[in-house]
């Protein structure tokens, strides 16, 4: 029975991370579970699975736990409680929060030999090359649940990797894939949370607003598959059911299809290097009856490009582009920007440190957090002038 730890259970992926749990409760045991400030539902899931750990944010938090669940069960706090969920003995951490919050943890689990199921993307995002460079000294597995890199890790099973010449990532476009500038300019923060296909967390549901959230994905795909930046590309996808495709030196093209639905990517990761059974739709193509692809439109949605500039600035812009994008976001969630001022705020931001520092190497978490902090200070006071 495999071990389970999850970070970020309370959150739209660890909520179906338990659920593909709960559907094999022969294969499957929880370990682990860390949340932030959601006691109520956090205490359901205790009651349910019975960790040997559970992890929140503050000891107000803690307190409200114990009194729910009783205290059998090891309550931790804050980024230390993180920490110590991500290192309790477990055959799989999943790495299921949603920011910079996740990489400390996910680094330390890594550090403590626990092969990683990956949802956090940021994780990658900031620190792609420390962190691979740990998974290769402590000899553990990386296992993306991101659908788009799931795809690809699917495709390229069994394939040489110098057969690869391209990887191609699908996105739906968002919500406002057919407006135009002026209308996107006075998209509301409910417009922009109306996605067409997922149902997600709010800030990777704006982020797929602005194409951020694609932006992203190509740092950590290029991460993930040691691909430069210059060979991933995107192709937008209304139906969302193509999910990702690889082109070989060949010029075939192999593509992972199925409804979208993140138990899928979910169940591929838990269960590697097996399949498990899902009770869930088959996938009609008849029904779908035309699946559509467009080129993204980057002058509507810069996002994409800004990734290019990050990956080209060295090691340290991918995590300054992050860090001022989570600024940003937070503040149109707020009501304080337009959603296309986030991707400015994230331009000059980047920008500036391009100036300042491009090439710059990160040698250890403390180079990733001292870029982080720069950046969320200069779109702070990006967000006060706009």
């Amino acid at each position: 029975m495999k071990r389970i730890a999850i970070l970020g259970s309370t959150g739209s992926v660890g909520e179906q991370t338990l659920a593909v749990v709960a559907s094999a409760p022969d294969r499957f045991r929880v370990v682990a579970l860390a949340a932030g400030r959601n006691v109520e539902k956090l205490a359901a899931q205790v009651e349910r699975f019975r960790p040997e750990r559970v992890a929140v944010a503050d000891e107000a938090g803690a307190e409200a736990l114990r009194a729910r669940v009783g205290r059998d069960v090891d309550v931790a706090v804050g980024p230390a409680g993180l920490e110590a969920v991500a290192t309790h003995p477990a055959d799989l951490l999943v790495s299921a929060l949603v920011g910079a919050v996740g990489l400390r943890p996910t680094l330390a689990g890594i550090e403590a030999g626990r092969d990683v199921a990956l949802a956090n993307k940021e994780v990658l995002v900031m620190a792609g090359a420390l962190v691979l460079r740990a998974v290769k000294k402590h000899g553990v597995s990386l296992l993306p649940v991101d659908s788009e890199h799931s795809a690809i890790f699917q495709v390229l099973a069994g394939q040489r990797r110098e057969d690869v010449a391209r990887l191609v990532l699908t996105c739906s476009g968002g919500p406002f894939r057919s407006w135009p500038a002026e209308r996107i300019a006075k998209a509301s923060v409910e417009e922009a949370l109306a996605h067409p296909n997922w149902a997600m967390g709010a800030k990777i549901t704006v982020d797929s607003a602005t194409l951020t959230n694609k932006a992203l994905e190509i740092v950590e795909a290029r991460w993930l598959f040691d691909v430069p930046h210059e060979r991933i590309d995107v192709v937008v996808h209304p139906q969302s059911i193509v999910h990702s495709l690889v082109e070989f030196v060949d010029r075939s093209v192999i593509a992972q299809l199925g409804l979208p639905d993140m138990r899928v990517p979910i169940a591929v990761a838990l269960a590697h290097p097996e399949r498990l059974p899902l009770d869930l739709p088959s996938l009609d193509l008849a029904t779908v009856s035309r699946l559509d692809f467009e080129a993204p439109d980057r002058k509507r949605f810069p996002a994409l490009d800004l990734a290019a500039r990050a990956l080209a600035g060295g090691e340290a812009a991918p995590a300054v582009f992050n860090a001022a994008n989570e600024v940003a976001v937070a503040s149109f969630l707020a009501g304080h920007i337009s959603l296309p001022r986030i991707s400015e705020i994230n331009g000059e931001v980047l920008d500036e440190h391009l100036a300042e520092g491009a090439g710059r190497v990160v040698d250890s978490l403390e180079d990733v957090i001292a870029a982080d902090a720069w950046a969320r200070e200069r779109a702070r006071k990006a967000v006060e002038t706009a």
